[in-house]
């Protein structure tokens, strides 16, 4: 069973890491890493979206594993804050190139760092914190699709979305106590994805553990038998959305980032009861209502 163990050679070799880049992890005791190699593609991030309203964003880093570093975390920023004020848009899609969906931080941007002063890490970290925070954020329902493998950062964007699914075999880990770290900027996505007692044992023991054992802990929702049904996947949920509002949409999920935690008392009773409200009176509102009782498909369904 792997959910709790050390990486071993074979888990690394199922990373499809070179011989000189399991040496280095090794080394470090840290399945986060990979280690710097050219890049086949100077698009870091790739943005494909359909007149339905459905985008798909890949991390472009194959060559590395999909791993973070300034430049592609601040390339990330940008498409999700893009997405923020774009209209029609239903669901949002992320995936990493070549199999691997983050690989974690790049050894080179790890080195750099170590030699920095504690306010210049502090400036860095925020750019990530920054970047979870408009994926979080967007408006659209974020799902990502999972394979390969989700380390530290990468294991964020998962936690940080609405809905993720990982193909069996998958490797994730929160290993950053292994260098004497914390995953600090994922934490809030991370605890409330599988909650504080599941963030302390994983954030704690910073152990290896597989798709299975990421869906029972409510990292991800479901999972794939393998790569080839993710198109299916992503069909389905596609399909699911064709009949919903996208304004509505919007509104619904940051009316779940409003009440989650807060106490069922008569300041959020009024409040929701706002909200209702004015989505009555909507446009989108009303010509739903309109086309219900007509017995037609609303203008955004057509």
């Amino acid at each position: 069973m792997t959910d709790r163990n050390t990486p071993t050679e074979a888990d690394l070799n199922a990373l499809d890491v070179t011989d000189a880049e399991a040496a280095t992890i090794n080394a470090i005791v840290h399945p986060l890493l990979a280690d710097p190699a050219p890049d086949a593609d100077d698009r870091l991030v790739q943005i494909r979206s359909t007149a339905a309203g459905i985008v798909f964003i890949t991390i472009n880093r194959a060559a590395k594993k999909n791993a973070f570093d300034a430049h592609t975390v601040a390339t990330l920023h940008e498409a999700f804050e893009t997405l923020h004020g774009a209209d029609h848009i239903r669901a949002v899609f992320i995936r990493g190139a070549g199999g691997t969906f983050c690989a974690g931080a790049d050894l080179q941007w790890m080195a750099d760092a170590a030699g920095w002063s504690e306010s210049d890490n502090r400036e860095d970290a925020m750019g990530l914190a920054k970047m979870l925070k408009a994926l979080h954020d967007i408006p659209a329902l974020t799902v990502a699709l999972v394979e390969g493998a989700a380390m530290g950062g990468g294991a964020g964007i998962v936690a940080a979305c609405d809905m993720a699914v990982a193909v069996r075999g998958t490797k994730f880990a929160f290993s950053e106590v292994k260098l004497g770290l914390i995953p600090a900027t994922i934490a809030p996505y991370v605890v409330e994805a599988v909650g504080p007692r599941w963030a302390r044992a994983l954030f704690l023991t910073g152990n290896l553990f597989d798709a299975d054992h990421a869906a029972r802990i409510g990292l991800v929702d479901s999972v794939l038998a393998d790569a080839d049904a993710i198109d299916g996947y992503v069909a389905w949920v596609s399909e699911g959305l064709e009949t919903s509002a996208p304004g509505a949409m919007g509104e619904a999920k940051r009316l779940v980032h409003h009440v989650a935690g807060h106490p069922i008392n008569h300041a959020l009773m009024e409040d929701t009861a706002h909200r209702i409200a004015r989505a009555r009176v909507s446009p989108e509102g009303q010509e739903g209502v309109r086309a219900f009782l007509d017995k037609r498909k609303p203008r955004w369904a057509e």
